[in-house]
């Protein structure tokens, strides 16, 4: 087998073509991957003058190859989240730190995990995927955090086949204030049908957009609570932040005592939107809900929020 250099490579996309998977590669170089999300980075890097003259493209298979002849990083943690709740702002932190890599929901990823592969070979391309994404292309990196998509808690127990020994937490907020967020500008995952099947569809017709986007977060909350109970995820409340990454998810993550005071460098800014500084906003939030989503939370969300609340602890 004639043999890979992708040095700088990642995956962007996965896909199908006549029936074959195949991979699109992105050159990165050495960049750091700082964005709220891969696919900002993506777009950055797409703007490059060599990613726009060159195309990589590949069989899936490059992926396994590639992990032969350059292991990369096994994945130190997975987070998985509710949206809306805090889970960027830990990702965010993490990123300030050279000896971390961490991708934030990933296309690939999702594509993958989600697909309608056979068991054994989706496996062996989900490690090809984090091999290539723990790739040490700056030298110092030691750990790779990998942040996946809200509705991915649903094939958390493929992933865990996979990588059976990666701890994994479960990030979650008020979901009144979380259904607010969504109502201001919805998640693809809000909105009917745009990312296709998965963990949270049901078969009720919806009333409002209230209706639709409580019921979707019920279903997301008591899907993290379920896993959480099955496979001993940590649970983490949104109101713990940003002082937790000083206390117990420093103890998670692994993180020293200078590596505690960097990742703080990121409070300053909002998570998602770097240009604004970070701050609280549940009382806004709890401010602005209407008495109808008020409600629609309370009948189909809230009950597994409380849940939570009491397996952490809270």
């Amino acid at each position: 087998m004639e043999s890979l250099n992708l040095d700088g490579w990642l995956p962007i996309r996965v896909w199908q073509e006549a029936g074959r998977w195949q991979v699109d590669w992105c050159w990165f170089g050495d960049m750091r991957l700082s964005k709220p999300f891969f696919g900002d980075a993506v777009e950055e890097a797409l703007r490059l003058p060599f990613n726009q003259a060159f195309r990589r493209q590949t069989p899936l298979s490059a992926l396994g190859q590639w992990q032969q002849q350059r292991p990369g990083l096994a994945p130190a943690v997975f987070i998985f989240h509710a949206s809306r709740c805090g889970s960027t702002l830990i990702s965010q932190m993490l990123a300030q730190l050279d000896e971390h890599i961490v991708i934030s929901e990933p296309p690939p990823l999702d594509t993958l995990l989600r697909s309608d592969m056979a068991s054994a070979e989706r496996c062996m391309a989900l490690k090809g995927l984090m091999s290539a994404y723990g790739q040490r292309r700056r030298g110092l990196e030691q750990r790779l955090v990998i942040k996946l998509d809200a509705w991915n808690i649903g094939e958390l127990p493929l992933l865990l086949t996979c990588f059976p020994t990666t701890p994994w937490l479960f990030v979650y907020r008020d979901p009144l204030e979380i259904a607010v967020s969504h109502l201001r500008r919805p998640g693809m995952h809000m909105v009917p049908g745009m990312i296709g099947a998965s963990v949270l569809d049901d078969a009720i017709p919806f009333s409002s957009s209230e209706d639709f986007i409580s019921r979707r977060l019920g279903k997301l909350l008591q899907k993290g609570l379920e896993r959480c109970q099955e496979f001993s995820g940590v649970v983490v409340n949104y109101n713990e932040l940003p002082d937790a990454m000083a206390g117990r998810l420093a103890t998670f993550f692994g993180l020293n005592v200078d590596q505690c005071k960097l990742v703080f460098a990121a409070v300053g800014q909002h998570s998602k939107q770097p240009v604004q500084a970070f701050s609280c906003d549940s009382e806004n939030k709890r401010q602005e809900a209407s008495q109808l989503l008020k409600d629609h939370v309370m009948q189909t969300a809230f009950g597994a929020y409380a849940a939570l609340e009491s397996l952490r602890g809270g």
